[in-house]
């Protein structure tokens, strides 16, 4: 099965988005409100009719406006769960499991039913109304729901984000653990970067309906294809530069940045006196230790002073004033005993490399966003 989408319109709402969507395969639509991620998935599942594009699951086509093609929803084999559940109050978990049943006789129904109840850890409570049941218990329901349709697609639309934080991390383990086991395509709406990158084999970037950018979540982090992308998946460490030599022969492109120069990673796309944007993840950055001082600290050096140092979890993230342009902030994430080892506290002095072959170069991307730090 693949699912494969284009949509495009300009009003009501715009729409210039393209996806597409293996078997046993989750893509996270991510981006801020308002950029199209919910309005996709209701023009997948036939609940809206863009003006044009395809819609194509599994090879059927399901919309497409050059052939004046639309099938319904209920024609399509979408289980879909929505942000806050949408359950029957008045049904009780296991008739609300059985409606997508219908079509079976009725002692087949309760037992498929049950059959979906215990795959998402339900069983005992096919008796009890959804309002006895706790926030996590209805987005089981809700799933168990959506998997009876025997969906070729399933679409999950901020799935967790009405349960509090404990429930949400549990659910998502068993959502990981559930969408290994299906075997069809899983688009999956958030706001939560963490999440699409825990649930996600790719990501797809969005910003006013617009498809920026697709690809893994590693690629996508590490790799924004322009300052555009970064702002939107807040990239922490995104600066302006100058492009000020090409060096082909050993592999590197030099920037002015922040008082002094970079080496990065050779790039010809970029032309000497271009101005870019570069970006580098907060735990590229290395520390210069002050005991047992390694041989990175001759790689891309600055130093600065420690603004902020703040631990959850186990990770420090630090906030860098730049000594050389104090109006730059550079983030570095440390493991907290290295902190303790090396006895960072706030306000101190601290040297750090910008490591070459993590830092990435790319073009500044829409003007309509504008640059967190200046060159």
């Amino acid at each position: 099965m693949k699912l494969d989408v284009y949509l495009q319109q300009r009003n009501p709402v715009p729409l210039n988005a393209t996806l597409d969507c293996n078997n046993g395969e989750v893509l996270a639509l991510v981006g801020p409100s308002g950029s199209g991620k919910s309005s996709i998935l209701r023009c997948i599942a036939g609940l809206y009719r863009p003006h044009n594009g395809h819609v194509i699951c599994s090879g059927q086509t399901w919309f497409d406006s050059d052939q004046g093609i639309h099938i319904p929803p209920q024609q399509r084999r979408v289980g879909m769960v929505f942000q806050h559940f949408a359950l029957f109050p008045h049904l009780p978990v296991i008739e609300n499991v059985m409606l997508p049943l219908r079509h079976l006789p009725q002692p087949e129904r309760r037992q498929r039913a049950e059959e979906f109840l215990q795959r998402v850890n339900l069983k005992g409570l096919e008796t009890r109304f959804p309002s006895t049941l706790s926030g996590g218990q209805q987005q089981r329901v809700a799933l168990a729901r959506a998997l009876a349709r025997d969906p070729q697609v399933l679409l999950l639309d901020e799935p967790f984000s009405a349960v509090d934080h404990v429930t949400r991390r549990k659910l998502r383990m068993e959502a990981v653990q559930l969408t290994r086991q299906l075997n069809i395509p899983i688009i999956l709406v958030t706001h939560n970067l963490d999440e699409a990158c825990m649930l996600a084999g790719r990501i797809s970037v969005l910003h006013n309906g617009c498809t920026l950018q697709q690809g893994t979540p590693d690629e996508v982090m590490k790799h924004p294809q322009d300052a555009t992308v970064a702002r939107l998946i807040d990239v922490r460490n995104l600066f302006e530069g100058t492009v000020i030599r090409q060096v082909p022969e050993k592999n590197y492109t030099l920037l002015a940045w922040g008082g002094g120069t970079l080496e990065a990673p050779y790039s010809p796309g970029f032309a000497v006196d271009e101005a870019i944007h570069w970006c580098i993840p907060a735990t590229e950055v290395l520390l210069h230790r002050r005991i047992l001082p390694s041989r990175g600290t001759r790689e891309n050096p600055v130093s600065g002073r420690i603004e902020e140092l703040v631990v959850v979890g186990g990770i420090a993230s630090l906030i860098i004033r730049l000594n050389a342009r104090p109006d730059i902030k550079l983030y570095m994430d440390l493991p907290q005993h290295v902190v303790r080892r090396n006895s960072l506290l706030a306000g101190e002095e601290i040297s750090v490399s910008i490591l070459k072959n993590a830092l990435h170069l790319m073009s500044r991307g829409s003007e309509n966003l504008k640059p967190r730090h200046e060159a």
